[in-house]
């Protein structure tokens, strides 16, 4: 049984990080885990390379702006407080993506929940360079939430602030795809949410076209449980062409809430696979992506 803990959740205070608080503290009352509301402070050298800063006057400063985030932290948790989730807000100087990843590994995260911007165009696909860094080098599992197409928050039910009716695994027949798969099974019991296994190919066999689709739906389904179709809906994909195009496009025709996927490897040599298929569905897609490292 897949247990998630502690999950962390670094904050900078922009719409893109509200609405990760809101998944993060979903997940955190769902799976009854420990939630750390993170806001790292960056270095003033790093943030402004060309001021010297005298020691006094930056003491100042990060004094004023660690009591100011204290504040803003606070405000962010007030909405949920008295709920049965177990929050810490922590506030620290450092470089930003490191500091993320040793707090997560300090505090043996189980799961890091933070926002995209999710910028569109011919921009290199930029996502943030917090974003990006923390996704290629993270230690667990990040779920990575950007403005969805369709509203996953149910504002009637306040003490639920995500409800999650579809999920979206992409299934490759990998090692990294199967360690992706307990996650998507997880969350699919837990939010009682309909689960679909999306397999891409270049193309659909043509020859004995249908007893090989048939083939494919039955292995795609082999790694499911039995008891699972007790309390949950499973349903076969197939799909062909360009892998990230036809995830995309898939989450967008079914409304889906969240897509989940294995990525192999953590670092930055793994660029040609994070980058041809994880990278564009987190930065293209319509909702948020739970990207899985083996």
């Amino acid at each position: 049984m897949l247990k998630i803990e502690r999950i962390v959740c670094p904050v900078d205070f922009s719409e893109y990080a509200a609405r990760a608080y809101e998944y993060a503290y979903s997940l955190a009352r769902h799976y009854e885990a420990k939630l750390y509301l993170e806001h790292v402070i960056p270095v003033l050298a790093a943030t402004y390379p060309y001021y010297n800063f005298p020691e006094v006057a930056a003491a100042s400063l990060y004094m004023d702006l660690s009591q100011s985030a204290q504040q803003r932290l606070r405000e962010m948790t007030g909405r949920y407080a008295g709920r049965g989730v177990q929050t810490e807000t922590v506030v620290h100087k450092g470089f930003v993506p490191d500091s993320i990843l040793a707090f997560a590994r300090e505090n043996h995260a189980d799961l890091i929940v933070m926002g995209t911007h999710g910028r569109r165009g011919l921009d290199r696909l930029v996502m943030g360079s917090v974003t990006e860094s923390v996704l290629r080098r993270s230690p667990c599992p990040v779920l990575a939430v950007r403005k969805p197409e369709h509203s996953f928050v149910d504002p009637q039910l306040p003490e639920e602030p995500v409800h999650v009716q579809r999920i979206l695994f992409c299934a490759d027949f990998s090692a990294s795809s199967l360690h992706a798969l307990p996650y998507a099974l997880s969350f699919a019991q837990e939010y009682q949410a309909e689960l679909t296994l999306l397999h891409v190919l270049e193309d659909l066999p043509q020859e004995d076209s249908e007893n090989k689709k048939e083939e494919m739906r039955k292995e795609l389904l082999a790694p499911i449980p039995p008891e699972t179709l007790a309390w949950c809906t499973v349903k076969p994909m197939l799909r062909a062409g360009k892998a990230y195009v036809q995830i995309i496009q898939a989450a967008a025709e079914q409304q889906t809430d969240l897509v989940v996927m294995g990525v192999r490897g953590g670092g930055v040599a793994d660029l040609s696979v994070f980058g041809s298929t994880a990278h564009r569905v987190i930065q293209l897609g319509p909702c948020p992506v739970l990207a899985v490292h083996t």
